[in-house]
């Protein structure tokens, strides 16, 4: 088998601790893809951008104070995604 060298961001101490056997061809026949296995896993990450030449996202820099932060955060998963829902529903509210 051919030897994988080791990448300069892992420690030798790291690399050393690791003892990980080749698979056996059992288990790589038991081997599912990720769509089966964790579906929602993939949808979360396959998450569709904007169209070419749809307006899409910015990322921007904002200040919000911790209370909001935190509030949102409690959430889980997803809590910038609520804070620009909220945004966007404040925004429609005010255009009438």
């Amino acid at each position: 088998m051919k030897k994988i060298k080791k990448p300069d961001w892992i420690s030798q101490e790291d690399w050393d601790s690791v003892d990980s056997p080749p698979m056996t061809k059992k288990q790589l026949a038991r081997m599912r893809p990720a769509h089966e296995v964790v579906p929602q896993l993939v949808a979360a990450y396959r998450r569709k951008r904007a169209a070419k030449g749809q307006a899409g996202k910015r990322a921007v820099s904002i200040r919000l104070s911790p209370e909001v932060i935190a509030f949102y955060k409690a959430r889980g998963a997803g809590w910038q995604t609520r804070i620009d829902d909220t945004l966007k529903a404040i925004v429609q509210s005010l255009q009438g």
